[in-house]
């Protein structure tokens, strides 16, 4: 899963913007931008002082990239104050993101999981 491959620093953020970035698109696009997206903008601080139309530039093969680059913008500015604890408190993250952070950080399996890939990984997992 994209979600296991992200490295620290920032683990967390880049956690949130790789499954913002997972919305309605195929996960090989997201880990060909990804490794790009996040040597250019390492942190949220740098996400957030980046030049919008350069990272709709590399967000553009996804799709919605105007959109992508808007929402991923505001999550940044929110994760600078975030608690750390609901995952849809930061802007643009709904389900999913919320189910994938339980998961990968609390070491919680939230019921109710949808998505096929998370729920093959919690198979995987609990045997």
């Amino acid at each position: 899963m994209v979600q296991q491959q992200l490295k620290a620093p920032y683990k967390k953020w880049k956690h949130m913007v790789a499954v913002m970035c997972l919305n309605l698109t195929y996960r090989k696009q997201v880990k060909e931008i990804l490794p790009k997206l996040f040597k250019q903008y390492p942190n949220p601080v740098a996400f957030i002082r980046g030049r919008q139309k350069t990272q709709e530039k590399l967000l553009k093969p996804l799709g919605m990239w105007k959109v992508r680059t808007k929402r991923l913008r505001n999550m940044s500015i929110d994760f600078l104050t975030w608690d750390g604890n609901e995952a849809s408190d930061l802007h643009g993250i709904g389900k999913y993101g919320s189910d994938s952070y339980q998961i990968f950080f609390k070491n919680n399996i939230p019921p109710n999981v949808k998505d096929k890939e998370l729920r093959k990984y919690i198979d995987n997992i609990t045997g």
